[in-house]
């Protein structure tokens, strides 16, 4: 009896190479892969990549907007399933979890130099934009939770966003280097890290904690601060996703 070999969609097919050529940007840099690397990994031919893809920048600038859209669309998801996930201290730990041990999506969404080579100078209007919107959604982000009294006000928005910035890049550095008494757990990690955010911004505490507003109480009473989040951070989604899809020819 003969199987039937389902056909590949182009849909399918465009997956394949994108997450071939992601594979290929980590594991060769930008300035070594070649389109031919990526067809003859990906299994088709190289015509086929040039149809979709007419220059290598094309190709790793897609690349490298899937990965934004695909972690700022798992945030919008846990937004909308917990309203404390719109806190600082909870998106800084949850997107910790999901990128630093992945191979993949860490170097590539933290615009590591090595990796990216070129690809950050010669992209650096669509990568500018894009840092543009990020900033101005967490302005807003911030200035949201600032009017809702979750974030402290000693200090400007830009200030805390730095701060935040400073905190999250620190951690992942720390990563790379071989720090005794490091803890080697990533959950423990993460844990410090939320830590660290919610005490340099954050006006909330865990239940039974003195000196802020608990939690659950606080965000209870925020759950339009909550939702207007979401649907920030889902719109950037929305246009980072647009932007990617754009690059298909």
């Amino acid at each position: 009896m003969t199987r039937s070999v389902e056909p590949v969609t182009p849909e399918a097919r465009l997956e394949r190479v994108l997450d071939v050529a992601a594979d290929l940007l980590v594991r060769l840099g930008y300035r070594r892969v070649t389109i031919e690397d990526v067809a003859r990994q990906a299994g088709i031919g190289k015509g086929t990549v040039y149809l979709h893809f007419p220059t290598k920048e094309a190709l790793f600038l897609a690349v490298l907007l899937r990965i934004h859209h695909g972690v700022t669309a798992r945030m919008v998801a846990r937004m909308e399933a917990d309203p404390a996930e719109v806190l600082p201290s909870r998106v800084a730990r949850a997107m910790y979890l999901d990128i630093a041990d992945d191979p993949v999506t860490r170097p590539l969404y933290l615009g590591d130099g090595e990796v990216l080579g070129r690809l950050a100078h010669e992209a650096v209007d669509t990568l500018g934009e894009l840092t543009r919107r990020r900033h101005e959604a967490g302005h807003a982000w911030f200035g949201l939770l600032r009017d809702a009294g979750l974030l402290r006000v000693d200090c400007d928005v830009d200030a805390q966003l730095y701060q935040l910035a400073a905190i999250n890049t620190g951690f992942y550095f720390l990563d790379t280097l071989p720090v005794p008494g490091a803890p080697q757990e990533r959950a423990v990690r993460a844990d410090l890290l939320e830590q660290a955010v919610s005490g340099a911004l954050e006006l909330l505490v865990a239940p039974g904690v003195p000196g802020g507003r608990e939690v659950p109480a606080a965000l209870g009473g925020a759950a339009g601060t909550a939702q207007a989040v979401a649907e920030l951070y889902r719109s950037l989604s929305d246009h980072i996703d647009e932007e990617w899809r754009r690059r298909l020819r």
